[in-house]
């Protein structure tokens, strides 16, 4: 394991809810704190602020394959989110988006829509998480459509989406498209010169960068009312008012540069780490099953129920390991996974559904020891619960 992650006795498979820090991150990061100075001010501090923030904002532009200036900076993916369906909305007509998605869609998509009824339509998915796509060619034949929003990979089960047939489809009538690619990005290629959605998201802290910075991705010449969530100074061309995060957008640079030049290498590493794990626990482990499996999802996520076992249990069962119970940005909710429910799962079924996600710094030893850990916590939250249901 990488960094801190050492010093504890913890296997962590928790990618999807905030990866480890590259080493190159961290200390990017922290030669950024040591300096002093504002990215807007014209004294030398200043510029080399400024200049920081330019080279960070270049080498996400490379792992993007776009135009540095068609980056915002933000505070994350939830900011670049609201941004981008605040300000697609509001060119008028109907907004589109999946019950899938993450909750910073799915309830920003609620919230501008409020005030008028009949302006969302959500799509529905498939047992494997696959979006439906029939009802939005309906309305892109029937309705003004401003806006469609869906995310290129699902924080629970890695699901994958082909965007392609919907920029496509979404263009020749006038509509844009945004996707919520935050699981996405550093983890699989990503050309947005071949990838024609208009707005992007992604949040630094998913692959390798600090937290509290991301950016929304702006095609330029993209017909975009302003719409910035935060007004001020001039920042970010007018969209994101503030003094900007020198110190976390130099991390998110050197983040993006990292990802960059051992995309390949991870991709197949973490490929391979992902389906030990998952033949391990299903070879090991009877009745249960993997979400998603038959369909093409991110290489480093297995979302897996153990069917009558919740999952809050078995987490406790396996201290030494890091996963999660679903959402980390919904976690302590009293409902089950809203994307579970969506895929036609029980209420009983998505809570006993474990995720684990795997990324840059995990080793097959993490892999070993996690798979231990989750059969031998299978096994005896199994017997716990058997006993307590003896006559």
């Amino acid at each position: 394991m990488a960094g801190d992650l050492q010093d504890v006795d913890v296997v962590y498979l928790d990618y999807n809810a905030s990866a480890p820090l590259r080493p190159e991150a961290l200390e990017a990061t922290l030669s950024a704190l040591r300096s002093v100075g504002n990215a807007s001010s014209m004294h030398h501090p200043g510029r080399d602020a400024a200049t920081r923030v330019d080279a960070a904002r270049r080498s996400l532009a490379d792992l993007l394959h776009c135009t540095p200036g068609e980056i915002i900076f933000t505070s994350g993916a939830t900011e670049a989110n609201n941004l981008a369906l605040r300000a697609g909305y509001a060119r008028g007509g109907l907004l589109v988006t999946t019950a899938a998605e993450h909750l910073a869609v799915v309830e920003t998509a609620r919230t501008v829509t409020s005030e008028q009824p009949g302006s969302l339509l959500i799509l529905p998915v498939d047992r494997d998480g696959t979006v439906d796509l029939e009802p939005l060619g309906a309305a892109l034949d029937n309705q003004r459509v401003a806006l469609v929003s869906l995310m290129l990979a699902n924080n629970e089960t890695g699901v994958l989406t082909d965007l392609a047939p919907v920029c496509k489809a979404a263009h020749e009538v006038g509509a844009l498209v945004h996707t919520d690619a935050t699981q996405f990005v550093g983890r699989l290629p990503l050309d947005l010169g071949e990838l024609d959605v208009d707005l992007l998201s992604l949040s630094a802290h998913k692959f390798g960068g600090p937290q509290g910075v991301g950016a929304l991705f702006v095609r330029r010449g993209t017909p975009l009312p302003h719409r910035p969530l935060l007004v001020g100074g001039g920042h970010e061309r007018g969209w994101r008012a503030g003094t900007l995060n020198v110190a976390g957008i130099t991390g998110l640079g050197a983040a993006a540069q990292a990802a960059r030049q051992h995309l390949a290498d991870e991709v197949a590493r973490v490929s391979a780490l992902r389906d030990a794990l998952e033949a391990a626990l299903t070879a090991e482990i009877g009745d249960c099953w993997i979400n998603g499996a038959r369909v093409p999802r991110l290489p480093g996520v297995t979302s897996i129920t153990f069917p009558g076992l919740p999952a809050d249990a078995v987490l406790a069962a396996m201290p030494q390991v890091a996963a999660s119970d679903g959402s980390a940005c919904s976690s302590g909710a009293p409902s089950p996974s809203h994307v579970l429910l969506a895929m036609g799962h029980s209420r009983d079924d998505a809570d006993s559904t474990v995720r684990f996600s795997l990324g840059h710094a995990t080793t097959e030893r993490d892999i070993e020891r996690a798979a231990a850990a989750a059969i031998d916590a299978v096994r005896h939250v199994r017997s716990v619960m058997a006993a307590t249901t003896e006559p």
